[in-house]
Parts: C-alpha cells; structure tokens; sequence
C-alpha cells in the first residue's frame, strides 16, 4: 500500500488547514485571508461558591472553540466526534508538512480523524487536537475505503508483501486485508494503493501516541460518508 504515480487519483495538490468556524475569513487555495484573534483565556486562583470553574488556560499555539463553535464542527460533518481545542495554524499545511502540539493536553483516549476531501489527518486526545498533516490517499483504481476502524496491528518496521518489499515505517493496520496508516513520501501528484500516507516523522509520532483498538474515522464531508 504504498506511494504511486496516479494523474487520475483524487484530491491531489495543496490543500489548506480549514477551520471556518472559528475565524471570520476562509483559508483557500494556500493563503489565509483574514487576521485571527484567538480570545484571551484567564485562569482563576479560586472558584467562588455557585459558580462552575474557568476553563484551564491554553498551552501556547492552541484555540479553543466555544460551545457553540463545538456544535457547529460536530454538526457539520468535518469531525466525527466533539471537539473543544485545536492546533493554532495560520499558515496553509503544504504536502510533506505537519504540526504536531500536545503539551499541556491532559491524557485522554486517542482518536483519529481522516478528511479524504480536504485530504489532512487530525490527531485527538479526548476533545483536543494534537497534531495534523497532509495526506496521501488511493488512487481512483484502488479507493481508500470509507468508515470507521479500530487499530488492528502496530508494525513499527514493516514492508509491503505485495509491492515489491515497498517500505511502510510507522504502519497502523486497518483492515484485514491491509489498508493502513504509515509513513509515506508525501508529494504532490502522488496517490497510494489505499492506505493513508503521511510524512515519516509524524508517522513515528503518530505511532507512539496510540494503541490497538484506537479508532480512526475516515470520512469524506462532502458527502456525509464515514462519519
């Protein structure tokens, strides 16, 4: 399930980090067209009586969604399950590129959402973004499949049994019949056999932050498939 040369595989080219709930301007075609202001949150020494608690202050390079904007994302069909933080990013994430932030993130399951449109992988624990990137994804002849899958296997150091030894670091299998997440050269114009690709270094992160039975949704939004 590796990288392949495919002009008809879907998706191809830059794609942008889209947040559109939370600014008031759209990320398009590799440019950010609005400044974001990020709203101040103030911690409290101490909670008076009646009154429920202040929410934790953010680590550094983290937004958070109001409940509103929560239920907006959810409903929206761009993320699977409720959210309440995401990675702060300004600029358009480019192929090969990723950010991945969990400092300060308390521990949490881990969960993983695939946007086949918008072609990026979000990382969560519990309601909070960890990390994202830029994905490769299958090609017309051999569609990555549409849903939601448990981690079935962790191969640290694996090769495809099917093309030619192909390398695939970082593999978190996904299907018996073995559609995965691993590492991959991410590049413009190239699909794969169905797997999930994703730049080798977040790959290695990617694989120390789950465990078997995670869950990862891979959906298609414009659509309303997978979620």
């Amino acid at each position: 399930m590796v990288d392949a040369r495919a002009a008809g595989a879907r998706g191809t080219g830059k794609r942008v980090r889209v947040i559109l709930l939370l600014v008031p301007a759209l990320l398009v075609s590799g440019a950010v067209l609005a400044d974001v202001t990020v709203p101040e949150v103030k911690a409290h020494s101490q909670v008076q009586p009646g009154h429920s608690a202040a929410p934790a202050p953010l680590a550094a390079g983290r937004i958070r969604l109001t409940h509103e904007q929560a239920r907006e994302a959810f409903a929206s069909g761009q993320f699977a399950r409720p959210i309440s933080t995401l990675l702060d990013i300004r600029t358009p994430l480019r192929f090969g590129e990723y950010r991945w932030n969990d400092a300060g993130v308390p521990a949490n399951p881990t969960w993983i959402s695939i946007d086949l449109q918008r072609q990026l992988i979000s990382v969560f624990r519990g309601p909070h973004e960890i990390g994202t990137a830029v994905i490769l994804f299958g090609a017309n002849s051999r569609e990555t499949p549409i849903g939601t899958f448990p981690i079935l296997a962790k191969l640290k150091h694996h090769t495809s049994a099917t093309y030619d030894n192909a390398p695939m670091p970082y593999t978190l299998r996904l299907t018996r019949d073995g559609v995965s997440i691993h590492g991959s050269n991410v590049r413009d114009g190239y699909a794969t056999h169905g797997c999930i690709g994703v730049p080798v270094e977040f790959a290695a992160k990617l694989f120390d932050a789950v465990s078997r039975g995670d869950k990862v949704v891979i959906a298609d939004p414009d659509t309303r498939r997978g979620a």
